[in-house]
């Protein structure tokens, strides 16, 4: 259990309220958090993070009742938050016309990603502050997702105006995105949720998404370390550090496996740790390639491969 120190999450309630930016803890992975509907606070995001401002935020709620403040939920979206929230479900919805969200937030689209994060810290902050938390992960854009506090001021050092410790997170991948359209749901993002579970309360197969950006975690180069990628290695090469999963090990100073027993959720925890470790590693070593073992698409598979495919993605 997360010991919450009031003192902290009043200073930084205090802080979003003035219009700065937090570091928050949450589940998946660490949120650079202001307010959603100050539009000075949530350019300072863009600006801190270098994030082109085509690519929409997420907001932070904290629950359903707050989130039909700034967006319509038809019945499908309702029957998801009852099932998922809290946690690492982020639903596309309509905005509300009178919702106060800054246009910043939804990148020109008429649609708002919301979700309602598990993580306490995160939760007694959005109650602290009692408005919606924009809060895309407290990284450089594009580069490897943040899941301890070290990692963040790592990526944005003074850039934040404060950061709040909630330990690693559990989770260790971003939310699930899915668009709701009428009575269809669009997976726009895998993440922390299986598309299997949310097949299996939606009663039918999720839909694809296609075409422009419509939420974040859909620009083809993210999540990238210095080091180039190599996927689906089965062996390793001389010259490369090697990321392991299962029974598919390297050798040398320079490897880590994401779950020696082959367990997909401890394997997504570990992901963005262990890419940041093996980056400094191979640069250490004065290697060029990190060679990663084949994951099994099933389950949270399906999230870990989209992270390292877009991380092997060609730079822009």
């Amino acid at each position: 259990m997360t010991v919450i120190d009031h003192k902290d999450i009043r200073e930084a309630a205090r802080i979003i309220r003035e219009g700065g930016l937090v570091a928050m803890p949450t589940e998946t992975v660490y949120g650079l958090a202001a307010d959603a509907t100050n539009d000075k606070a949530v350019a300072r995001i863009f600006e801190a993070k270098g994030r082109p401002q085509f690519n929409p935020l997420i907001i932070h709620v904290a629950g359903a009742e707050m989130a039909k403040r700034y967006v319509e939920v038809p019945p499908l979206a309702e029957t998801l938050m009852k099932e998922f929230w809290p946690g690492p479900l982020t639903l596309v919805l309509p905005r509300r016309k009178d919702s106060g969200i800054s246009l910043l937030v939804s990148a020109g689209l008429d649609t708002v990603g919301v979700r309602m994060p598990k993580h306490e810290l995160a939760q007694s902050l959005i109650q602290a502050v009692d408005r919606p938390l924009a809060a895309p992960s407290a990284n450089r854009s594009g580069s490897i997702s943040p899941t301890r506090a070290e990692h963040v001021r790592d990526s944005l050092g003074e850039r934040v105006d404060m950061i709040l410790d909630g330990g690693p997170c559990p989770v260790g991948v971003e939310s699930t995105i899915v668009k709701i359209d009428a009575d269809k749901a669009i997976l726009l993002r895998p993440g922390g949720v299986a598309r299997e579970s949310i097949e299996r309360v939606t009663a039918k197969p999720l839909s694809s998404a296609h075409g422009k950006i419509e939420a974040p975690g859909m620009m083809t180069s993210h999540y990238a370390p210095e080091a180039k990628l190599r996927l689906n290695a089965r062996e390793q090469k001389d010259g490369e550090a090697f990321l392991g999963f299962g029974g598919v090990r390297g050798g040398g100073p320079a490897t880590l496996n994401l779950s020696e027993s082959g367990d997909l959720a401890e394997a997504a925890a570990n992901l963005f740790a262990h890419l940041r470790a093996l980056d400094r590693l191979a640069a250490g070593h004065g290697l060029k390639t990190i060679a990663v073992a084949p994951v099994p698409f099933e389950g949270l598979g399906e999230a870990i491969n989209d992270r390292l495919n877009r991380a092997a993605a060609p730079r822009r």
